[in-house]
C-alpha cells in the first residue's frame, strides 16, 4: 500500500458526510435543492506534477483543465472556482501564469470566485490548488457503476501526455501536439454532459489507464478487462506502436480522457473507443493482440 493510500485510509474516518462519497471517487456530490453540486480540488506542485521548465502560462491552462475534467467525468456544467496561490516571488511569472489560468477559464466558462494568496520561503517549490464547483441536474455517473455486461469506452487515445512529458523534460523548448497534450490537455466537458444520461460509471483518466480502470473495478466490485489500448497517430509516429509502448501508454498519466461504460448494445452518443468490457469478479485483466499480457508492478501513477 503506498503513503497516499495510507493516508487516504485514515482521512476517511473525517469524511464521514455521504456527499463526501468515502473519497471513492474525485469529486463530492452535494445535493441542494434539485441541484447537485459537484466539487472538486486539485493540487499542482513544482517537479511532481510539471517540470520547473514549463511555461508559466501552461501551468496556469493546466491547474484549471484538470480540475475541469473532474468535472466532465460527472457531466456537470462549470459554476466557479477558487484559487489558492503560492506567490512565486516573479511578477512576471506569476502574471504569465494568470494569463494561462484565466485562457482557460474564459475557454469553458468557469468564473474565478475567490481563494487565498501565500509567500512561500525561497527554497520551497512552487505549489498551487484550484477548487472548482460545477452543477448537474441529471444523472451524475460515478466510478462505481460499472456491472458484469457493460462494454468499456474511452473518450480519445491514451499515452500522448507521457510522450509529451518524456520530450519535454529532454528539451524544454519541445513543441508539437504531444508536448500540448501533457502541457495543455482538453477537459471533455461536452463529451461528459451528452455521456452523463447513460453512462453507468466514468471518471477520467488521469493517473494512467490501467490504474484508473482498476480503481472503477475495485469500486465497483466488478473485473475489467482491457483488450484494447488505443494510440494516436502522432504517438505512433513517434514512438511505434510494440506491446511495450502500448503498456506504457496505459500507464502514463496527465490523458484526462473519460473512461466509461454503457450497457452492452447502447451506442455512444459522442466518439469513442471501444477499449474493453467489465464482468463478473475483481481485479484487472489486460489482453492485446488476444493475448493475456502480466501486469506491470505499477499500472501508474501515484503519490509515495
Amino acid at each position: 500500500m503506498s503513503a497516499e493510500s495510507r493516508f487516504l485510509t485514515l482521512l476517511r474516518l473525517l469524511a464521514n458526510d455521504p456527499a463526501a462519497q468515502g473519497l471513492a471517487d474525485d469529486v463530492a456530490i452535494l445535493p441542494v435543492g434539485d441541484t447537485r453540486l459537484i466539487l472538486t480540488s486539485d493540487t499542482m506542485v513544482e517537479g511532481v506534477h510539471y517540470l520547473p521548465t514549463d511555461p508559466p502560462a501552461d501551468i496556469g491552462w493546466k491547474l484549471a483543465a484538470v480540475n475541469l475534467s473532474d468535472l466532465a467525468a460527472k457531466g456537470a456544467k462549470p459554476v466557479g472556482c477558487l484559487l489558492n496561490y503560492a506567490l512565486s516571488g516573479d511578477d512576471g511569472w506569476d502574471a504569465a501564469f494568470l494569463e494561462g489560468l484565466g485562457e482557460a477559464l474564459d475557454r469553458y466558462a468557469m468564473p474565478l470566485l475567490g481563494g487565498d494568496t501565500v509567500k512561500m520561503p525561497a527554497a520551497s517549490a512552487r505549489s498551487y490548488s484550484l477548487t472548482a464547483i460545477g452543477a448537474a441536474n441529471g444523472a451524475v455517473p460515478t466510478r462505481s457503476g460499472a456491472q458484469p455486461g457493460d462494454r468499456l469506452y474511452l473518450s480519445g487515445p491514451v499515452g500522448d501526455a507521457g510522450i509529451g512529458l518524456a520530450l519535454a523534460r529532454a528539451d524544454p523548448r519541445a513543441s508539437g501536439p504531444l508536448v500540448d497534450a501533457y502541457r495543455r490537455p482538453r477537459p471533455r466537458l461536452a463529451e461528459g454532459a451528452l455521456l452523463a444520461p447513460h453512462a453507468r460509471a466514468m471518471m477520467d483518466v488521469s493517473d494512467g489507464l490501467l490504474i484508473d480502470a482498476s480503481r472503477m473495478a475495485q469500486a465497483s466490485h466488478v473485473a475489467i478487462i482491457i483488450d484494447h489500448i488505443p494510440l494516436s497517430p502522432a504517438l505512433e509516429r513517434a514512438r511505434g506502436a510494440s506491446t511495450a509502448v502500448q503498456i506504457a501508454a496505459a500507464r502514463a498519466g496527465d490523458d484526462y480522457e473519460l473512461l466509461f461504460t454503457l450497457p452492452r448494445g447502447v451506442t455512444p452518443p459522442v466518439r469513442a473507443i471501444p477499449v474493453g468490457h467489465v464482468a463478473a469478479g475483481s481485479g484487472l485483466t489486460l489482453m492485446i493482440d488476444g493475448a493475456v499480457i502480466p501486469l506491470p508492478d505499477t499500472l501508474g501513477w501515484e503519490h509515495g
